[in-house]
């Protein structure tokens, strides 16, 4: 069975882990967000903003953790798998903050390839942030640009999903992959 990959992809704030647990809700395979993960264990280990402290680490474990995210889904013997951002997300924050990575990033995301890349815009109305989301609403608009620059450079179709309820957004990323 071959495995369809859906990335749901946006900017900090977009909504993005709420379609994806209403995703869950409605039966389908999901892949959280793991950055948050990552923050919270640092923060274990005494570092505030990993992020912001040594971006390259954090983007390091990123990377491992949504590349092993990708082997992962084709074990999961299932028609269709959602992930909550995908490995180019790495690349697109390294080039918001002006940071240089190695090549094996460029090639981890040469080697990952999904069928689908769903795009949420920023929406300032539902836009908040919190102790892991330190980013202004005015850096998630050019974190964005990042994001659609990233997987454009990819060749990937990005897919806009539109503003509205999360039932409307939802349905609409049902509704494109024939679901």
């Amino acid at each position: 069975m071959i495995t369809k990959k859906i990335v749901i992809t946006g900017g900090p704030g977009t909504g993005k882990s709420t379609l994806v647990n209403e995703l869950i809700k409605r039966g389908q395979v999901c892949l959280e967000e793991i950055s948050r993960q990552v923050t919270l264990d640092a923060k274990k280990n005494g570092i505030d903003q990993l992020f912001l402290t040594n971006p390259l680490l954090f983007s390091e474990l990123l990377l491992k953790g949504r590349q092993q995210q990708f082997i992962e889904a084709d074990k999961l013997q299932k028609e269709t798998v959602f992930f909550d951002r995908g490995v180019h997300d790495v690349l697109a924050y390294m080039d918001f903050i002006g940071d240089t990575y190695p090549d094996n990033f460029i090639e981890t995301c040469k080697n990952a390839t999904y069928n689908y890349v769903f795009i949420l815009k920023p929406w300032e109305a539902i836009y908040t942030s919190d102790n892991e989301r330190y980013e202004t609403f005015d850096q998630a608009k050019k974190i964005h640009l990042h994001l659609v620059e990233t997987y454009k450079s990819y060749n990937y179709k990005l897919i806009d999903v539109p503003f509205g309820t999360v039932k409307e957004r939802t349905d609409f990323i049902l509704k494109s992959i024939d679901m």
